[in-house]
């Protein structure tokens, strides 16, 4: 049995469903991530897990308690530890009052908060800084002012709510790695919300992709990046070329896909569903354009291999990104930094026949 089971749950506001009957496990130790656009849902979720939304239907149970239907258990008896995304530390007063003003409001001895409080500080890392203001630390320290302060009471379940969003890139993406590593070492039962993929691909066990108030797709970062269920879901994780056209053949008994396009009769592609096998269908031809080999002269005959036009060529430092011109199709290319070929130039695509993916339209 999973440790957090959310039950058809649906939350309005007003004419607007924001969570539309939504049926979601998290086992006990992994770190879910609720990711999508703003509006799709995911953070009307996590407070209705937290307690702080009451869903018009359904039901959350946490390690097997029901927390609505057999009345509407509280935030503070569900036994979680919160992160804000604008942190909530309070400004009034130092680190140390911040991390333990929990435990006060629980009347616990004042040496078993002061070990606790210890131990949680050394755990995020804010050792020597127990008597700040907020106002006299950085944004990475106030993150960890609150992380410590929704892990000082050991919490059963730890919900994040784009922690991270409000810190510059390079803290960012340090931070990352520390949450996952502290939550996989403490083995809390974790749930994060995020709109941004690279955050949700590096911190997940498994992704959930919403939108518009429903799951579109489960998975590992792995399966969600390179088994995409949908346009959409390969259109928000990482960038895709999409190439309209329509099926014109399937290899009986393969998951190979033949579609015609406007720049190839028979464009050889895979299939990862049993929707998109029959002929005439209207699909997209999908590659990601990390997975379209460059070359500069014509290499020997194989699949998918194409001449095209350098349309704009932009310089990225490790890598160079291509849009290149295939009989008035642009398709993005991520090349070596080295390619001497410049705009206007010629050169060949190959497009991975295992890459190259067929999404209904």
């Amino acid at each position: 049995m999973a440790f957090i089971e959310i039950r058809n749950l649906v939350k309005r506001y007003n004419k607007v469903t924001a969570v539309n009957r939504i049926q979601l496990d998290v086992e006990k130790g992994e770190l879910l991530t609720l990711l999508g656009p703003s509006g799709c849902g995911k953070t009307t979720t996590l407070r209705c897990i937290a307690g702080l939304e009451k869903p018009e239907e359904g039901d959350v149970i946490i390690d097997g308690k029901p927390m609505i239907s057999e009345g509407f258990v509280p935030p503070s008896k569900r036994g979680i530890g919160m992160m804000f995304q604008n942190y909530a530390v309070w400004p009034h007063m130092k680190v140390y009052s911040n991390i333990v003003y929990g435990l006060k409001l629980q009347k616990i001895s004042r040496q078993s908060i002061k070990e606790k409080a210890k131990d949680v500080v050394e755990l995020v890392g804010l050792q020597g800084l127990e008597e700040r203001y907020p106002g006299q630390l950085s944004g990475g320290q106030q993150q960890r002012v609150a992380l410590a302060r929704a892990l000082i009471r050991n919490p059963k379940v730890l919900l994040l709510d784009e922690p991270l969003s409000n810190l510059d890139a390079k803290l960012r993406e340090k931070m990352r790695f520390e949450i996952k590593s502290l939550v996989k070492r403490m083995g809390i039962t974790s749930v994060y919300v995020t709109h941004d993929q690279a955050e949700a691909m590096v911190i997940s066990d498994r992704i959930v992709v919403m939108e518009k108030g429903n799951i579109v797709q489960i998975g590992s970062p792995h399966e969600i990046y390179d088994k995409p269920a949908s346009r959409f879901v390969a259109d928000f994780i990482g960038a895709m070329n999409f190439i309209p056209g329509e099926v014109v053949g399937v290899n009986s008994g393969t998951n190979e896909v033949y579609v015609r396009t406007e720049f190839s009769e028979k464009l050889l592609c895979r299939s990862i569903g049993s929707d998109v096998t029959t002929p005439g269908q209207k699909v997209y031809a999908s590659i990601r354009p990390e997975d379209v080999e460059v070359f500069a002269e014509p290499p020997q005959a194989g699949d998918n291999l194409f001449k095209g036009v350098i349309a704009n060529k932009a310089y990225l430092g490790n890598f160079l990104f291509l849009f290149v011109n295939i009989n008035d199709t642009l398709i993005r290319v991520q090349a070596p930094h080295q390619l001497p070929q410049e705009e206007g130039q010629e050169l060949y695509l190959s497009l991975n026949p295992e890459k190259c993916i067929v999404l209904p339209e």
